[in-house]
């Protein structure tokens, strides 16, 4: 059985930043792999292009550009929001405005999105909503561990279900 639509693909990783020499971001190991309904859309597209037709227990290792990845950083993504947007019944929880925090927020339409506190002043939060991994490389080394056809269920829900799936 090779990776391909609607296969549940078990692997274990690790992400660096950029290149084979970056440094390391995320590892996954067999104890906690990554689970995932291949050609679900949950991963980022490139990412699962290179997987396609592996088999289990072949390695890979990959690079995505930031394109290919979370996209470029965006200036326009860094916003200063008046504080008054981050009192709870008047007033301002100080641990929330810490820099570096992440604050889930929403945005005109209502999509969840985060963001994260650059600076505060006495009028103004800069929020930074780009994602984390915006405008970064990322370089992916790791292991098929096991492959299985997803359930019926699985492909209608478009995701993967029971161990190491998501639970209720």
């Amino acid at each position: 059985m090779t990776i391909s639509k609607n296969k549940v693909v078990s692997l274990t990783y690790e992400l660096k930043l950029d290149n084979a020499q970056g440094e390391i971001i995320e590892v996954t190991d067999e104890n906690s792999p990554l689970v995932f309904l291949y050609g679900a859309g949950n991963m980022l597209p490139k990412f699962e292009e290179n997987l396609l037709n592996l088999n289990v227990n072949d390695n890979f290792e990959f690079a995505l550009s930031a394109d290919d990845a979370y996209g470029s950083y965006i200036n326009e993504a860094v916003i200063d929001l008046p504080l008054e947007v981050f009192m709870v019944e008047g007033k301002i929880e100080p641990e929330m405005l810490r820099i570096g925090n992440i604050i889930p927020m929403q945005d005109n339409q209502g999509n969840p999105l985060e963001g994260r506190v650059v600076s505060v002043t006495e009028e103004f939060v800069k929020m930074d909503f780009n994602h984390p991994m915006a405008g970064k490389g990322l370089h992916f080394t790791g292991k098929i561990i096991e492959l299985r056809e997803a359930s019926a269920e699985e492909i209608s829900h478009g995701h993967v279900h029971g161990p190491h799936g998501h639970h209720h």
